[in-house]
């Protein structure tokens, strides 16, 4: 376990110990979260902790072209029940991640300190958001952003950090959507970090660390 400076500097992240962990400290300044990113590193960390550093081995990635859509989110897609937009509000998107993950996760990784960062990355164009809406039952003029989900675009691979869901299946929908878009615009990858079997549903799969570093 490597422990940083103020130094704008990660260690080689085939450091990293078996469970990906690399390096603890530092700061979460806009500079240094986008060399981790381009470097192959993620910050995740708890409420009270200090700053930890991850690269983990293998690397969960989805290739776009690999998109699996099921049959019900093919016709959840038909109904057109829901809006999509991209950029619209993401400090809306990123505080109901934060909100929905403490209900389920008690001291998630989504703290104060992340959330600020986040936004400015926002402000600056590098962090990206896509919504989920649904119109208002009681006020048809009016709609309520119901999914979303967030991360970090790097060019040619976008880093997928949270996401969330008020209505069943619409984070899957900002997920599937991002990735047509990004598909269409000749994306490498989407980088899902580790595991997971809601984005295996949908064609992500575990690849070497080093294979994932070449793309970067």
């Amino acid at each position: 376990m490597f422990l940083l400076s103020k130094d704008l500097v990660f260690p080689p992240v085939h450091l990293a110990n078996e469970d990906g962990m690399l390096a603890i400290g530092g700061d979460l300044s806009s500079e240094r979260l986008l060399l981790a990113y381009k470097s192959g590193i993620f910050p995740w960390f708890s409420d009270g902790e200090p700053i930890v550093w991850y690269s983990p081995n293998p690397r969960m990635v989805l290739y776009p072209e690999k998109l699996k859509v099921s049959k019900s989110m093919k016709q959840l897609i038909r109904k057109n029940k829901f809006q999509i937009t991209f950029n619209q509000n993401f400090k809306e998107v990123i505080t109901n991640c934060k909100i929905i993950a403490r209900k389920n996760q008690p001291g998630t990784w989504i703290t104060n300190e992340m959330q600020e960062a986040y936004i400015k990355l926002h402000q600056k164009g590098i962090a990206k958001s896509v919504e989920v809406w649904q119109q208002n039952e009681e006020d048809v003029s009016k709609k309520e952003l119901v999914g979303g989900l967030y991360g970090i675009d790097l060019g040619t691979i976008f880093c997928g950090e949270s996401m969330f869901s008020k209505v069943s299946n619409t984070s899957k929908l900002a997920f599937i959507y991002l990735t047509q878009k990004l598909k269409s615009k000749n994306y490498k990858l989407i980088d899902c970090q580790v595991y997971n079997s809601h984005l295996a549903s949908l064609g992500a799969e575990e690849i070497e660390r080093d294979q994932f570093l070449t793309y970067l």
